[in-house]
């Protein structure tokens, strides 16, 4: 066999871009340790062939176009039968013997499927190497012994790359882990100081490109014996049944591309192997061997380190997923605090905010912002406010999307670079389907030193061959956080889902509970404006018989039964009042609003003047400021201000001056009226019953009425959507105040004016 260096010229050399272009799964030849076949499956003949040792054509024919058991003097006939092209995977078939120089030579035999054709591969077995992997299984023993007592993905990395060694004999062994972005870290070595440490040294994602990592995928352990070896080529080219090159993905003799025998000699390794670390069916890393001399690895040796490579998948796939499983359970534990909080508060983000530290370690964040109904809440260390409704503004324009997030806010939005210290990093979740409202968590910045084999941004000269330094070369990492991972993004999403839900069930129960409110609130005018007329007549018949029968029989009845009489009336007419106020005021709630500019001045002035009765031989001192116009109902508007003064008036009946002062003032988008008295006043302490309906303050013998002049004022001005509240001083005086809206466009007011009646 031949272990002469190629001749390269330098149309040979190839860049790295065309290197990743290259179809390397077809290169047309194979390395120079043993034979391949390709085998057309119906009638077992052969249609492709690679010979790397000329000494085997020599002694027998040439095999094309023959069928398999009849070539090399019938050497391959034992196999005939076992072969298939649904093998999907490469199948371990025993060792053949084949008469080449004069001698026999062994060599182990696999088959695998490939563009419907079997490809069978023999590769010479050295005289010493081991007959089965159960004859080195003592070797390897102890490495599964200690893979239990190995506590995390390192050390078990650590123990696979020195059992490797042992087993082989490479100078180096490392492991191999790559990030999101293809890069590669060196987390674990084992060597013997011929080569150079690369331990912590990262690698670009260049050094091995796309096609090449999904072969390490499907092909788990790949061999190169020698790094100057002369390819073998496959012949004919072309398969003659499909026209194309046949596909040697899963080939153990495939050959490899020059540019990256190029790189193998640059590094300084004259013989590598690789065997892939996959976790869920995706690469996760390599066990990557280097030898500074060419070294061959006998077939069962591979065997037993293929084996070590698939029991650490298994390892580091049980230790990663115990790990997120514990991080799981941890934040969902916060996660359930924080919707049981919330389920059970009518506000809930004010819920989801009271504990500043659940809701940053729900997602292992420095702070966070929830924007929600026109609020911006910030927890933690966070940019300022200003700066975080910008981000929601531009994550709305963006389409509002469900779930955002990003180690380098400055390389989406250049002008974040202000606020790297709080938010280099940034994950948020929309929490409305309708509105920009979301959660926002931020991770500061963490510059980082990060060694690379090599300067990956060193640019490469066209047409030559990879980069030649692979000396440790740092780099200064800024304007990036902490990495989000994807337990992270989970609990935000799940966060999010749970709130959605709350949201759209509050709306559903609100909207249900309206219905029901609006139902029964209609029931309930109707009823009482039902009975309310239906009584009228009744009291009207009691007191006019009341009054027949006294005028009647007055000169027969005693005393005391005149005083029943009138008793009888008088209770007819207080519960006639009580019936028409009840009306009035289930009619107050039916009554269309019809709103016009409404000059409250005129209006004050009009309900004063219908209460002129009611102060006669009284002296009353009235204060009234400039009022302003507002857009009401005339007709409830001046019931409202009858209402208040006539109470005015009957509560400062003890005094020997009455003083009823009306004022306004302006605040923000409404006016706050007020009527105040210096009449007996009330407790605050039942302040909350002063606009319930026939509630009343004050003993009927003290002061009469009804108890329901102040409901129908806070129904007239929830129809215009304002407000009432009162203050009062038990023997001092009380003020009632309400709210209407300003109109569009009105101007402050103010002054006053001072008038007296008596």
């Amino acid at each position: 066999m031949s272990s002469r260096a190629p001749t390269q010229t330098a149309e040979d050399r190839l860049d790295l871009d065309a290197c990743a272009r290259e179809p390397i799964h077809i290169p047309g030849a194979i390395q120079p340790d043993g034979l391949l076949f390709v085998i057309e499956p119906e009638n077992r003949t052969v249609v492709q062939r690679a010979i790397s040792d000329i000494r085997i054509l020599r002694e027998h024919d040439d095999p094309l176009g023959e069928r398999v058991d009849a070539v090399l003097g019938g050497s391959l006939r034992s196999l005939s039968g076992e072969l298939d092209d649904n093998l999907k995977a490469p199948t371990y078939l025993g060792v053949v013997t084949i008469q080449s120089g004069g001698s026999p030579v062994p060599y182990h035999a696999t088959a695998h499927g490939a563009d419907g054709m079997i490809v069978l591969e023999l590769e010479e077995a050295g005289a010493e190497e081991p007959g089965s992997v159960e004859a080195i299984y003592p070797v390897i023993r102890g490495f599964f012994g200690e893979l239990e007592r190995s506590g995390d993905v390192i050390a078990l990395c650590e123990l696979a790359a020195r059992e490797v060694r042992r087993l082989t004999g490479w100078d180096r062994v490392l492991v191999y882990r790559f990030d999101r972005d293809w890069n590669g870290t060196v987390i674990a070595e084992d060597g013997n100081d011929v080569l150079p440490s690369y331990l912590d040294l990262r690698f670009p994602a260049s050094d091995i490109p796309a096609q090449a990592r999904d072969l390490y995928r499907r092909n788990r352990l790949r061999l190169i014996s020698s790094a100057d070896y002369d390819p073998v080529p496959i012949e004919p080219v072309l398969n003659p049944l499909t026209g194309r090159p046949i596909d040697l993905s899963l080939a153990a003799l495939r050959s490899v591309a020059p540019v990256h025998l190029q790189y193998m000699r640059n590094m300084g390794t004259g013989a590598s192997m690789s065997i892939s670390l996959l976790r869920d069916g995706q690469l996760w890393g390599l066990i990557s061997c280097h030898n500074r001399d060419p070294l061959r690895v006998p077939y069962h040796v591979r065997t037993a380190c293929d084996f070590i490579g698939q029991i650490l998948s298994l390892q580091i796939d049980a230790k990663e997923h115990a790990t997120r499983a514990e991080l799981r359970v941890a934040r969902r534990s916060i996660q359930a605090r924080l919707l049981t909080r919330m389920s059970a508060a009518d506000d809930f983000l004010s819920e989801l905010t009271a504990d500043a530290e659940e809701l940053v370690a729900l997602t292992d964040s420095a702070g966070a912002a929830v924007l929600h109904a026109g609020q911006c809440l910030l927890i933690g260390s966070t940019p300022p406010r200003e700066q975080v409704l910008k981000l929601a503004a531009m994550l709305g324009a963006s389409g509002r999307p469900d779930e955002f997030h990003t180690d380098s806010l400055a390389a989406v939005m250049p002008w974040a670079e202000t606020i790297k210290d709080t938010a280099s990093g940034v994950l948020a979740v929309s929490i409305s389907q309708l509105h920009d409202s979301y959660i926002i968590w931020f991770r500061p910045e963490v510059i980082q030193t990060v060694q690379w084999g090599g300067d990956p941004n060193k640019p490469t000269a066209p047409n030559l061959s990879p980069r030649t330094s692979f000396d440790a070369w740092k780099q200064t990492v800024r304007l990036r956080s902490a990495s989000w991972r994807g337990i992270d993004v989970e609990a935000a999403m799940e966060l999010r889902a749970a709130i959605v839900d709350i949201v759209l069930r509050s709306a559903e129960e609100m909207a249900d509970l309206n219905q029901q409110l609006i139902r029964s609130n209609k029931e309930l005018e109707a009823f009482s404006y039902s009975v309310s007329h239906d009584l009228r007549a009744p009291f009207r018949h009691i007191i006019g018989y009341a009054e027949l029968l006294t005028a009647s029989a007055s000169e027969k009845l005693d005393e005391q039964e005149r005083r029943y009489a009138a008793t009888i009336m008088e209770s007819a007419r207080s519960a006639g009042t009580l019936v028409d106020s009840l009306l009035s005021f289930s009619q107050m709630g039916r009554a269309t609003v019809n709103r016009i500019p409404v000059e409250l001045n005129r209006l004050v002035s009009e309900a004063k003047q219908q209460l002129e009765m009611e102060q006669q031989g009284r002296r009353v001192e009235w204060t009234i400021a400039p009022l302003p116009t507002v857009d009401a109902d005339p007709i409830m508007l001046r019931l409202v201000f009858q209402n208040l003064f006539s109470n005015a008036l009957k509560f400062t009946r003890d005094r020997d001056t009455a003083r009823i002062e009306v004022g306004c003032e302006r605040q923000g988008h409404e006016y706050v009226f007020f009527v105040r008295d210096n009449g007996c006043g009330f407790d605050m302490a039942y302040a909350g019953k002063l606009f319930g309906v026939f509630q009343r303050l004050h003993h009927a013998d003290e002061f009469e009425g009804t108890g329901i002049g102040l409901a129908n004022v806070r129904r007239i001005l929830e129809r215009h959507e304002g407000r009432t509240w009162a203050e009062g001083v038990l023997g001092e005086g009380a003020t009632i105040y309400f709210t209407l809206p300003v109109r569009q466009g009105e101007a402050n007011h103010g002054g006053s004016e001072t008038d007296t009646a008596g």
